[in-house]
């Protein structure tokens, strides 16, 4: 990574406060070894030895290089594990504070540059992730499944493209048909010959249920996938509504796991 200009006191000071909660006395002590950081301060609170060394280091060195790489270092992804939700908090919270000197941290534990913030309304906004819009929401491992390096880079444009066309994919695995789209559908939920049924097909009402599925397969690869693979990703404003193409998504993934296979697989 190129210098990174010094931080302001003030971030400095929240930074320290922040890693301060996300590790023990000894933890830090180790990563500051690790790093070659020396803890002259004389401090037994968490947050001020952090918030000293920083200084110092960065009073040193002129630059926030050795910040950035015990913060990676210490917040790596590695040490949350089984604890995703403290991480993506923490995540955020950093995410705040050093927009203000246009960095960000990803999912995969990489620093990025982005655009500075200017106010503490546009820090914050931008610190959201979709994860904190999946609140309540169930996300289905098969749109996991095709998508996750597009999440763990923020990349919501392709997640939710790659989402959709693994929703495809799948209708083509479980059926054998290896069409695409409107044609796919049309053959795979027929209801005079269906290949995959989500209900026994017998009254009125299953028949219906049955039909408006498939028309929302359609809508989904029509009002999602097709803009999305002809539209330029710059032009793309997406990320307020990805959340809900991706529940959308993973709604039609569980009325899958829900589907029976007929006798007429294959013809």
């Amino acid at each position: 990574m190129s210098a990174v200009p010094p931080f302001s006191e003030g971030q400095i000071e929240a930074l320290a406060q922040l890693l301060g909660e996300c590790g023990t006395g000894s933890d830090i002590s180790r990563f500051f070894i690790r790093k070659g950081l020396v803890d002259n301060s004389g401090e037994s609170t968490k947050w001020k030895r952090l918030y000293w060394v920083f200084l110092e280091c960065q009073k040193q060195h002129q630059c926030a290089n050795l910040i950035v790489d015990f913060i990676q270092s210490f917040l790596t992804p590695a040490r949350f594990v089984g604890r995703n939700d403290e991480f993506e908090a923490n995540r955020q919270h950093l995410n705040t504070i050093l927009s203000f000197s246009g960095l960000e941290y990803g999912k995969d534990g990489k620093f990025r540059q982005c655009k500075i913030a200017k106010t503490l309304d546009e820090a914050e906004k931008r610190a959201r992730t979709i994860r904190a819009k999946f609140q309540g929401r169930q996300i289905h491992s098969e749109v996991l499944k095709y998508c996750r390096p597009e999440l763990l880079q923020d990349n919501y444009f392709h997640a939710v493209f790659e989402a959709s066309k693994g929703l495809a994919q799948r209708i083509r695995d479980l059926s054998g048909v290896q069409t695409d789209g409107a044609a796919l559908i049309d053959k795979v939920f027929s209801i005079e010959k269906p290949i995959l049924a989500i209900n026994s097909l017998r009254t009125e009402t299953e028949r219906s249920e049955h039909k408006g599925f498939a028309l929302l397969l359609k809508g989904c690869f029509a009002a999602v996938r097709n803009p999305l693979a002809h539209e330029p990703k710059i032009l793309w404003q997406g990320e307020d509504d990805a959340a809900d193409y991706l529940s959308l998504i993973s709604l039609l993934h569980r009325k899958l796991d829900e589907s029976t296979v007929t006798e007429l697989k294959g013809d």
